[in-house]
C-alpha cells in the first residue's frame, strides 16, 4: 500500500482548508459577495499559495479537479451489471449525483443548492462535467463495439454529460432526468 508524503499530506490540508473556508464564506455571505483574499484569510494563508493550490480562481474551491466524476461515469459503464444497458448504467450512476440525489446531508444539501443556484459555481461544474467527454467516449465505444471516434457515440457521452445542467435547475430534477433518458432509450419520434 501506498503511503502519502508528509509534502502531499500538507498540500491537501492546505487545499482542504482553502475549500472548507470557500464553502462557509459563500454560504454565509453568498459566492459573489466574498473575495479570494477572505478566502486566504480565513484558511490562514496567503494569496500566492491559495493561486498556487488553485490557479483556476475562486470558482474551482469548493470542486475537486473532476477526476473523480469522470472515473465514476467511466466505472458506471464499464463495470456496469451484466445484462444492464449503457443506458441504464448511466442513468443510475446520474440519479445519485447533484441536484439528483435524494440521500444527501443537511451540509451537501447546502453545497448542492450554492453551486446550483450562482451561475459562476453551475458553469464551473458544466465545465468538469464536459471534461470527462472523451473517457466516456471511449467506455460507451468499448461497451458497444463502436469507434470513440463514433459521432453518435461522441453525441451520446455529450448528451449524458449535460444531463445536469439540462435537467439540474428544474423544479423536479429527477423527472427531468428520467424524461431525458427515457428520450435517449427509445429516441426521437416526430
Amino acid at each position: 500500500m501506498e503511503t502519502i508524503g508528509r509534502r502531499e499530506r500538507k498540500k491537501a490540508a492546505t487545499r482542504q482548508a482553502l475549500a472548507d473556508a470557500a464553502l462557509e464564506l459563500f454560504l454565509e455571505h453568498g459566492y459573489d459577495g466574498v473575495t479570494v483574499a477572505q478566502i486566504a484569510d480565513a484558511a490562514d494563508v496567503s494569496l500566492a499559495t491559495l493561486f498556487k493550490h488553485v490557479p483556476d480562481g475562486k470558482e474551482a474551491l469548493i470542486f475537486d479537479d473532476g477526476t473523480e466524476r469522470r472515473d465514476a461515469a467511466v466505472a458506471a459503464v464499464r463495470d456496469r451489471p451484466a445484462g444492464t444497458t449503457v443506458l441504464a448504467a448511466l442513468r443510475g450512476f446520474m440519479t445519485g449525483r447533484g441536484p439528483f440525489a435524494t440521500d444527501l446531508t443537511p451540509d451537501l444539501l447546502r453545497k448542492r443548492d450554492l453551486i446550483v443556484g450562482t451561475p459562476a459555481l453551475a458553469g464551473y461544474q458544466r465545465r468538469l462535467w464536459l471534461a470527462g467527454e472523451g473517457a466516456l467516449a471511449e467506455a460507451i465505444a468499448g461497451a458497444s463495439g463502436r469507434a470513440a471516434g463514433d459521432p453518435a457515440v461522441r453525441a451520446l457521452a455529450r448528451y449524458v454529460l449535460e444531463v445536469p445542467e439540462l435537467a439540474g435547475t428544474d423544479p423536479d430534477p429527477r423527472a427531468s432526468l428520467d424524461a431525458i433518458f427515457d428520450l435517449l432509450e427509445r429516441g426521437w419520434s416526430g
